[in-house]
């Protein structure tokens, strides 16, 4: 048996991060993932110089679709936003500071997740078929059919009713 040595590797290994900002479909993610981290980090240091620091990990912030220049700030309940609601002009003027342009901010609540869940019945394989009248509804029909004038056609119907649905 006669191995041939493998020829040495003229490149060395990349990280992972190269091939994703040179990927054509994922460098975009990569980017924008990058610019959401910067953004959550300006927005942390600018709530902390109004003395709101502790809020930054309970805000999810974003650029609005279609603006770049206009921040959208997804809260979890309604004290976080009215409070941010009361800021928004000293909150754009210190983002400014930190060098980020923003013209105008959006907060928003986020929606609560529900709080139930649906689960699968658990015959729901075995649908029931109905069985008919029952000796209650069958008696009602019998008293309207008796009502009924003999040559009717809502008579007929009745009659075909009662004479296709087992008791």
């Amino acid at each position: 048996m006669n191995f041939t040595p493998k020829p040495k590797r003229q490149q060395s290994a990349h990280e992972w991060v190269d091939y994703l900002r040179e990927s054509e479909g994922l460098g975009g993610i990569l980017a924008k993932t990058e610019d959401l981290a910067k953004l959550k980090s300006t927005l942390t240091q600018a709530l902390t110089a109004l003395d709101l620091g502790h809020l930054s990990q309970k805000i999810e912030a974003g650029w609005r679709q279609g603006s770049q220049n206009e921040l959208f700030l997804l809260v979890s309940n309604a004290s976080i936003a009215s409070r941010l609601q009361q800021i928004i002009p000293s909150l754009i003027n210190e983002l400014s500071r930190n060098g980020l342009v923003c013209s105008a901010i959006k907060v928003q609540l986020k929606p609560a997740p529900a709080s139930w869940e649906v689960k699968p019945r658990i015959d729901a394989g075995a649908a029931r078929k109905p069985t008919g009248l029952n000796e209650v509804a069958r008696s009602s029909w019998q008293e309207l059919l008796e009502k009924l004038a003999p040559d009717s056609d809502l008579r007929k119907a009745v009659e075909k009713l009662l004479q296709n649905k087992p008791k």
